[in-house]
């Protein structure tokens, strides 16, 4: 292992992500709200650990090999989690403690939307613009962005993508060379991030909620600026614009690039992910609109389908913003909702969750296996669309499921043993290793109940589901560090 360049590329990011900690500073300067200082200390503290950490390894120029990937992968987002929450501790208000500055600032860059703070309408706008920040810089992965201008330093950046972007598709390329194809990658979520902001905007938002809320609907993160969410503007056609651009960031990203080089749209229900996730919105749709009229939750059919739809989009998206409650709906549908967030969005996307390919190929293979049980001498390829899938991609798929499920029980098992009670429990891992943000109970709107040994195990737990668990648990096992 080249430790050497590790430390010298993990300088490198730490110094481009410093200038991220400058935009708040105009923010700050703009409303006159006196945070200027925090930021700008967090600036220099960021930038001078990464310098020092690339000056002893400035002249070391080697490629990277896939290992070393993975661990600047790690050790970069586990950094980057302990300095972005340095506005937090040293801004006067909220002025938090490490953990608590430490959760926020890994929910806000994993997209997960979960938050420890009370009182965001109060909160300075210098602060409430850097939360939703953090989650446009995570949205399509600060490394990516790394790799899309590494050329410009000398780096190659194929592993360190690959490392970024695990799943059934991450070998995936849209262009012949990976800088080109993490400048597509950007070039699109950045023009979907602006329309979404003048759409808002025209909606009736102010422009700064506007932007805000941008960052937080494209890159299904969550994070508000008020503290009743998107509730806070009761405008049916804010949650409209809300609803379509949270899809339009749970679809692949490559399907988006290639619709809009070839100008056709058709391909997005030609691709067999979409149509199976769309399918799955529209059919829980269904169900909590007849369960919401059905128990007079909501009287009105359109304000059960107004609330109910905007719910389900949120939660399956792993999005997280709330205009209800919906803890406190009738029967099934609280765990209905948090259930969803297991399935996530589609690979490629800025959703969290296992991912619609995944359960599709869960699903294929499961009707697989009751036919080799009625024909056992039968070959019967698993397909996803018109494609035969190898059986080495649907073995890989059984063991991210394996490991999600064991993470996501061993998890609440310890957020348990931490005095919290089951529902909290259950639905506050589910939900920050969902990337999804809100939970039930006590964890329903804020994680300010949790402990702070809670509070470590969830940020874990949002840090293993950015990261699709193999990255994050493959360093962490004994073969990968033996010669």
């Amino acid at each position: 292992m080249q430790l050497t360049a590790i430390q010298r590329i993990l300088g490198l990011l730490l110094m481009l992500f410093s200038v991220t900690m400058l935009p708040p500073v105009g923010v700050s300067y703009w409303y006159a709200d006196n945070t200027q200082n925090a930021f700008f200390m967090a600036f220099a503290l960021t930038f001078l650990a990464g310098l020092f950490c690339w000056l002893p390894a400035r002249t070391y120029h080697k490629e990277l090999r896939l290992r070393d990937g993975f661990v600047v992968v790690v050790l970069f987002w586990t950094a980057l989690s302990m300095v972005s929450a340095l506005p937090f501790m040293l801004a006067e208000h909220p002025h938090m403690s490490f953990t608590r500055a430490v959760f926020e600032s890994v929910s806000g860059f994993t997209t997960t939307g979960a938050t420890v703070i009370v009182g965001l309408d109060q909160l300075p706008q210098s602060i409430l613009y850097y939360r939703q920040q953090l989650q446009f810089l995570g949205g399509m992965g600060i490394v990516v962005l790394a790799v899309a201008i590494f050329p410009m330093l000398g780096i190659g950046g194929m592993q360190l993508y690959r490392a970024e972007t695990p799943g059934p598709m991450k070998d995936t390329k849209l262009t012949p060379r990976i800088t080109e194809t993490a400048r597509a990658l950007w070039y699109i979520y950045l023009g979907l991030t602006i329309a979404c902001a003048a759409a808002y905007w025209l909606a009736g938002m102010s422009l700064f909620d506007a932007i805000g809320h941008s960052f937080a609907t494209v890159s299904t993160g969550g994070f508000s600026t008020h503290d009743a969410s998107m509730g806070h503007f009761n405008n049916a056609v804010i949650d409209i614009i809300a609803m379509v651009f949270m899809l339009l960031g749970s679809i692949n990203f490559a399907i988006h690039f290639m619709a809009w080089r070839q100008l056709d749209i058709k391909l997005y229900w030609h691709d067999a992910e979409v149509r199976g996730f769309f399918t799955i919105v529209a059919a829980v749709i269904a169900i909590t609109t007849a369960v919401l009229l059905i128990t007079g939750r909501y009287p009105n059919f359109w304000d059960a389908l107004r609330y109910g739809a905007f719910q389900v989009v949120t939660m399956i998206t792993s999005t997280g913003f709330l205009t209800a409650d919906f803890s406190v709906w009738p029967l099934f549908l609280p765990p209905l909702l948090i259930t969803i967030g297991f399935i996530g969005g589609c690979a490629g996307s800025t959703a969290g969750g296992m991912k619609v390919v995944r359960i599709l190929l869960l699903y294929k293979q499961g009707l697989r296996e009751i036919k080799r049980l009625i024909h056992p001498n039968a070959i019967i390829p698993v397909k996803i669309g018109e494609r035969s899938l190898p059986d080495r991609v649907v073995e890989a798929v059984w063991g991210f499921s394996a490991l999600y499920i064991t993470s996501f029980v061993v998890l609440s098992l310890a957020l348990m043993a931490t005095g919290l009670d089951m529902v909290a429990a259950f639905s506050g891992v589910a939900t920050c290793l969902n990337l999804g943000g809100p939970g039930l109970g006590v964890v329903a709107t804020t994680f300010v109940a949790v402990s702070d040994t809670g509070i470590w195990i969830l940020s874990f737990a949002m840090l293993l589901g950015r990261l699709e668990v193999f990255t994050l648990l493959v360093i962490l096992s004994p073969a990968f560090w033996r010669k």
